[in-house]
């Protein structure tokens, strides 16, 4: 529930926040599509797929969220100077972001992996609702 509205709405300004970072790691040459997938994938999704960004932080410091954000705080400051620049999605960015998913996802296969992904949703919904 927004307690205001905002252009964007919440989740798509968070997507967009993690997308522009994901476009500039690989513009810029730190890592690859797969990589930046992968990293998300193993990674913060599995996390995001049953907490929030808050309880993550509250559950990765000994003493909960108060405790994360003196201890990274300056660490995050460091990175968010890194990241003050827009990288336009457009150009050889996307060709190298499209060559790199047609490699391993031909665009004729799209829709059946458009029904792979609501059906493994759909699984992972229905083993939240008997976790919680």
């Amino acid at each position: 529930m927004m307690k205001r509205e905002i252009d964007g709405f919440v989740m798509n300004r968070l997507q967009g926040a993690l997308l522009q970072e994901a476009f500039r790691l690989v513009a810029e040459g730190y890592a690859s599509t797969t990589d930046v997938d992968i990293g998300i994938r193993q990674g913060l999704g599995l996390r995001w797929s049953f907490l929030g960004p808050f309880e993550t932080i509250d559950l990765n410091a000994p003493g909960g969220a108060r405790d994360y954000a003196e201890r990274y705080e300056d660490l995050y400051k460091n990175l968010w100077e890194t990241q003050q620049h827009i990288v336009p999605w457009s150009g050889e960015v996307i060709d190298e972001i499209e060559k790199d998913l047609t490699a391993s996802l031909p665009r004729e296969r799209l829709a059946e992996r458009q029904r792979w992904r609501d059906r493994r949703l759909m699984a992972l919904i229905a083993h939240q609702r008997t976790a919680e």
